[in-house]
């Protein structure tokens, strides 16, 4: 079921080979989330890419945990 935050996500085998990206970018799901894990803030994500917005940077998260969600851990 997608939500309202994952409208703003979209795969597309034309842009970035498929990856999920923002829609009507070619920013990736993946290109955020290193950002964020290498210590860059929302504002400096918006800073590098003004056409973004927080809600577009929460979607991403959104959209990453809920694919880590689908993940089948085996012991």
């Amino acid at each position: 079921m997608q939500t309202l935050q994952h409208s703003r996500i979209v795969t597309d085998t034309q842009i970035m080979v498929g990856k999920p990206v923002n829609r009507g970018t070619r920013i990736t799901v993946e290109s955020m989330l290193r950002k964020l894990a290498a210590g860059w803030n929302v504002e400096k994500i918006i800073e590098a890419h003004p056409h973004l917005t927080p809600d577009d940077i929460h979607a991403a998260l959104a959209y990453a945990a809920d694919e880590l969600s689908n993940i089948t851990v085996s012991a």
